[in-house]
């Protein structure tokens, strides 16, 4: 498109100032509170609702570049200012909306759809973020600005992220880690992409600490989601969903919750597009959070009165072990605008519910589990009625947990009874032996 557009950041609280994206500011000079990207929506409204699905769905599948990307095929939603010789991309996004109808049987419900958000470059959602935040990096380099590295805390998924895309870029890339408190195979995406990768003493709350430090050198730019370029990569997931529904809005969307940007995200997608007329409606949303790392839940129980963080217990679920999240502020407001939910599981809640899942075929993250898990209880609850239409987002490939799968098929897993294990059988190597076994399964 040949039409020119707006966006900036300004403050979540609204006080007085616009930012330019090639500006280096995560915070408000005023109030200290958290930015966001605010877009130009009269411009945007200058493209009819009808043309923008034109648009988007010509885009669907093209080879041609940047646009075969499920973020850049809504370029001028994310970041209008970005040529595209600057654009760093794998494809990211256009991943598939899965239905588990064995998995919504067994629970009462005519029709979950699971959007498979792992299924990406790097194996989670955070591609969709940082394919925007990135790109940004380069373009403000060619523009002269100097910047050392990127860097961020992690719990997995978004050091692997920024070290893949930085790698493309030829950017430099430092991540720091919690000891530990990772899969191998998280650990080992940047060490692959040539990260710095530093591994701290301490828990991802005490990693962010220190990137905060860090992020006030001027020559070091933060990738972690208080930086709300991010959220505009990863608020196409909800653009994604109701094109992949034929222009339809289900009935529920359920996010697992761990920094909070995500569900931010995912809600700014819906009111962007009810804003320009895409939509009619909003859904409503689940934030989902483990029990051990849970303070969204306990602030939800008390009408969102007050927030306190809190020291997050070891989870199966380990990227959402956060205890003090960065984007609360702007997950309670939106729930409060989608009249959401939250919903809070334990560790065994998690693994069988992961595990029921993948009898469709998944193979299902722990943090999925525990947005299936709150499925599960709400539709129990009658929250979710039988005939109504629910989305779950899977935040990162199973792949990753491939131990966490290991140890509940082998019963292994503490405080986890599981319900569905399927442990291979040991036979002797005879035709008779097998067929026996296929007999009784």
């Amino acid at each position: 498109m040949t039409k020119s557009y707006y966006a900036f950041f300004r403050c979540i609280n609204r006080c007085p100032g616009e930012y330019p994206f090639d500006e280096i500011i995560y915070a408000c000079p005023k109030c200290g509170d958290l930015l966001e990207v605010q877009h130009d929506l009269e411009a945007l409204r200058r493209t009819r609702a009808d043309e923008w699905k034109n648009l988007f769905d010509q885009r669907l599948g093209r080879v041609a570049w940047p646009y075969a990307s499920g973020v850049w095929g809504k370029k001028e939603w994310v970041n209008p200012y970005l040529d595209d010789k600057n654009i760093v991309s794998f494809l990211e996004g256009n991943t598939y909306l899965c239905p588990v109808p064995r998995f919504a049987d067994v629970i009462g419900l005519k029709e979950v759809l699971v959007k498979l958000c792992g299924n990406s470059h790097t194996g989670s959602f955070k591609d969709l973020g940082m394919t925007v935040l990135v790109s940004q990096v380069k373009q403000m380099i060619a523009g002269r600005k100097k910047i050392r590295a990127v860097v961020c805390a992690s719990t997995g998924d978004t050091s692997a992220a920024m070290a893949a895309y930085c790698a493309a870029a030829e950017i430099p890339a430092v991540v720091l880690l919690p000891r530990g408190k990772i899969s191998s195979a998280q650990l080992i995406q940047p060490i692959s992409n040539h990260a710095l990768t530093i591994e701290l003493d301490t828990d991802f709350d005490g990693c962010m600490a220190v990137v905060k430090e860090l992020s006030q050198h001027p020559e070091i730019y933060l990738a972690n989601s208080m930086n709300s370029l991010r959220l505009e990569g990863q608020k196409t997931i909800a653009v994604e969903i109701t094109q992949q529904l034929d222009w339809q809005v289900p009935d529920w969307v359920i996010v697992p919750g761990g920094n909070l940007g995500n569900v931010s995200a995912i809600g700014k997608g819906f009111l962007m597009m009810r804003e320009l007329g895409l939509i009619d409606h909003l859904p409503r949303l689940v934030c989902a959070q483990a029990q051990k790392a849970n303070p969204l839940y306990e602030s939800y129980k008390n009408g969102f009165r007050e927030f306190e963080p809190k020291k997050a217990e070891a989870t199966a679920a380990s990227a959402i072990q956060i205890g003090n999240p960065v984007s609360y502020k702007k997950a309670i407001a939106m729930l409060k605008e989608f009249n959401g939910v939250v919903e809070q599981t334990s560790e065994d809640e998690l693994a069988n519910a992961a595990a029921l899942a993948d009898k469709d075929g998944l193979f299902t993250c722990p943090h999925t589990g525990v947005a299936l898990a709150a499925l599960i209880k709400l539709a129990q609850r009658g929250v979710i009625s039988p005939d109504e239409k629910v989305v779950v987002i899977s935040t990162a490939n199973g792949l990753k947990f491939a131990d966490f799968k290991i140890r509940y098929h082998q019963q292994q897993l503490n405080e986890v009874q599981p319900q569905y294990a399927n442990a291979p059988l040991r036979i002797e190597p005879k035709v008779e032996s097998v067929l026996a076994a296929i007999a009784a399964r």
